[in-house]
């Protein structure tokens, strides 16, 4: 018996990282998933994003866990796309329950006259990430069975992080933050309906969007980035795996943290108590 058994999680950016690996753990534990992915290159974005045929592998993996799931794409930055998403979804499974919010960019090693980065990064992961509130909150409320919603910020949304002040790095930062503060304020007037909403907030993680050629070759030509002791986890670490977070979106899903809400919740191997 599974710990998320009849459940239903909506899940942005699921076509690889960490929303592949949330979707395949959440299926693992009972759930069934409606997984929602762009499928198509942000021209601000240095390392190639995922494509159609990782949503397609997304879904072989979570069919494989036992689960049920239902793709679309779309970009989260257009309300449309997500109302396409989660309608598909719940004429498949009837409802939702988890809201993983995970959509997410890093342009943040463009030149400094790069500035749609800004745009596209405050668009993505703070405006997309209200978007997904806006549309599965109203179903949520209706049934009343109460739910969890949990939203991907970053160590960099509880702290200063980065050596420049590139639009796309500044975008990361402040969106990162914009989220707690969504959270913050979705959590109070929900928690009256027993919908819980929480961040999480992990250090670098083991997926192309930090493992990538292109990242490499940019700490190559600036060592002083690499040689930064800022970006080291107290924990002897460099990057941490996705299925750590989903370890940890699991519990959060689950019942067993059924009045844990409003928090922020680190998964960063000790990067905030530096």
């Amino acid at each position: 018996m599974g710990r998320l058994d009849g459940k239903v999680a909506f899940i942005t950016g699921a076509a690889r990282g960490q929303g592949r690996s949330h979707a395949v753990r959440l299926a693992e534990e009972g759930a069934s998933i409606i997984a929602m992915d762009i499928c198509d290159q942000i021209p601000t974005v240095f390392y190639p994003m995922a494509t159609k045929e990782d949503l397609d592998e997304t879904a072989r993996l979570v069919e494989k866990a036992g689960g049920r799931i239902v793709t679309s794409v779309g970009d989260v930055r257009n309300l449309d796309d997500v109302q396409r998403a989660y309608d598909a979804g719940i004429a498949e499974f009837g409802k939702v329950d988890i809201v993983l919010p995970n959509a997410g960019i890093m342009p943040v090693i463009g030149p400094g006259d790069q500035r749609q980065a800004w745009h596209d990064a405050i668009d993505t992961m703070l405006t997309g990430v209200w978007h997904v509130l806006e549309v599965t909150v109203p179903g949520l409320v209706e049934r009343g069975e109460g739910g969890s919603i949990i939203i991907t910020s970053s160590a960099a949304g509880l702290t200063s992080i980065g050596l420049n002040t590139f639009p796309g790095q500044v975008g990361y930062t402040a969106a990162k933050h914009g989220v707690v503060g969504l959270m913050r304020i979705y959590a109070k007037q929900l928690a009256p309906h027993r919908i819980r909403v929480n961040t999480i907030h992990p250090t670098g993680v083991n997926t192309p969007m930090v493992a990538n050629a292109e990242y490499a070759e940019f700490l190559t030509a600036n060592p002083e980035v690499a040689a930064d002791e800022s970006y080291k986890n107290p924990m002897p670490v460099e990057l941490i795996e996705a299925e750590d977070i989903s370890n940890a979106i699991v519990y959060l899903a689950s019942d067993e943290a059924r009045y844990v809400t409003g928090v922020t919740f680190p998964v960063d191997a000790g990067y905030n108590i530096r």
